[in-house]
């Protein structure tokens, strides 16, 4: 029987709680360092909220861990080169508005955290959203509007922007077919 996301939601809250506990980080510290209230923070370790890639990148920092340790429940091995095939990424599916796949998963102490990931078109106004650090972003298909701060950036193919990812920003596929980018974020 194939999981649900709610079954992946509850064994990624129990790896999280789990390793904060084995780090010896409490609750309310993990929510400070994470920008997140109290409250807001036991929910995700519950499973009841649902996890923004950037959160769990930001959490697998602070425990000093690869995000896959969270996402997955399996380690990066590979340490001096990693080839990922065509297709062959590990699907993160935690933002209905973003597809993402993880174009580096198996390589361990990684810098950065490439994905290439794609933007559906809808109607909804895109939520703005934060992590430490800094992101590249590199136009392989499509057109889409950067939101960063109060300031609008059309991007298309061949297009890129590197910005200071603490500043709030969204992505918004235009026009009436997908936007397919590759996104490095660099811790």
């Amino acid at each position: 029987m194939a999981k649900t996301h709610s079954d992946e939601l509850r064994e990624i809250a129990a790896r999280l709680r789990d390793m904060r506990e084995i780090c010896e980080i409490s609750e309310a510290e993990m929510a400070q360092r994470l920008g997140e209230t109290l409250e807001d923070y036991q929910s995700y370790e519950r499973g009841e909220k649902d996890f923004q890639i950037s959160f769990l990148c930001e959490a697998a920092n602070i425990l000093g861990i690869d995000v896959l340790d969270l996402m997955s429940g399996t380690s990066p091995t590979l340490s001096v080169c990693t080839v990922v095939k065509k297709g062959q990424g590990f699907n993160v599916d935690r933002n209905s508005a973003y597809k993402y796949k993880h174009l580096a998963f198996p390589f361990r102490n990684k810098k950065a955290e490439p994905f290439l990931v794609t933007v559906e078109p809808n109607d909804s106004v895109p939520a703005l959203n934060s992590h430490p650090g800094q992101e590249f972003d590199y136009m392989v298909s499509g057109a889409m509007k950067l939101f960063i701060g109060e300031e609008e950036y059309l991007l298309e193919a061949g297009d890129s922007a590197y910005f200071d990812s603490s500043t709030p920003h969204a992505l918004k596929a235009v026009g009436d077919t997908a936007a397919e980018f590759l996104a490095i974020v660099i811790k």
